[in-house]
């Protein structure tokens, strides 16, 4: 008679790990988001008591082989390169640790804290009333508004802007600088320091009209997230049009792409 074989555990992973996540790690690597083109890892694998943050994109199987390294290649190095000049020029956006374009990762800096989105929400709860009077989420919006317009000053748009893709991390008193506002007082839920993140479809443009897209973009995401905030958004606008010389050229744009965008929708 055979002898009984023990099946191996089955993996704890949704999905196979890319082939650097194999290698072993204090603590195994845990899967936070998948997209259409890749997924988003935690791991220890460069220090144990520093965790960072490994877009991994896959191999497209129904793309040619060539094209997709090609594609893979572009966007990794891409994205690599405006992190890095965002992050020369002050902005703050998560640290690029490492690249490996042809195995189709970047390691990133692991941002503490909270999306804005989840923030928002929280501090809205189930009011429907003086949204409009709360000093702490206008002040909010004025520092979402202010970093945009840092980002477009140095000359990147987003492409994908939404308060999603924004995290609000605590930020220690003593890396202020001299001019910056000071965050919000420690132990409220909207204090913090506003970090961009997700800039894979980001693109290097001093275009006032890709700017104003990269607003319009935000406006109507915000408004679908967050309807009942909707009455402070102009807070956002109005940081934003005191950021950089060509911010108000911008936002006159942006009265241009907000009626392109109603013809649209009632064409359909």
């Amino acid at each position: 008679m055979a002898e009984a074989t023990t099946p191996p555990p089955p993996s704890s992973q949704p999905f196979p790990l890319p082939p650097i996540l194999e290698y072993p790690a204090s603590t195994p690597p845990t899967l936070i988001t998948q997209g259409a083109e890749g997924r988003l890892y935690k791991t220890t694998y460069l220090s144990r008591a520093i965790p960072c943050a490994l877009k991994y994109r896959p191999p497209k199987p129904w793309r040619h082989p060539t094209l997709d390294a090609r594609l893979t290649k572009h966007r990794i190095l891409s994205e690599a390169r405006i992190l890095a000049r965002l992050r020369r020029e002050g902005l703050r956006v998560p640290a690029v640790y490492g690249i490996d374009e042809a195995a189709g990762w970047l390691m990133l800096e692991w941002v503490p804290g909270q999306p804005v989105r989840a923030r928002i929400n929280e501090a809205l709860g189930d009011r429907v009333g003086g949204i409009e009077d709360d000093e702490a989420l206008r002040g909010l919006m004025r520092r979402i508004g202010a970093a945009v317009g840092r980002m477009h000053k140095i000359g990147v748009v987003h492409g994908d802007l939404t308060t999603s893709n924004m995290m609000l991390s605590p930020k220690p008193l003593n890396e202020i600088v001299d001019g910056e506002p000071e965050p919000e007082k420690e132990g409220s839920a909207l204090g913090g320091e506003i970090v961009i993140i997700d800039l894979g479809l980001a693109s290097g443009s001093v275009l006032h009209e890709d700017r104003a897209v990269d607003l319009y973009v935000l406006e109507r995401a915000f408004g679908s997230t967050h309807p009942r905030a909707e009455c402070i958004f102009s807070e956002v606008l109005d940081a934003y049009g005191s950021s950089f010389p060509q911010a108000p050229v911008v936002l006159k744009k942006l009265e241009e792409v907000r009626m392109r965008g109603r013809k649209r929708s009632m064409l359909g």
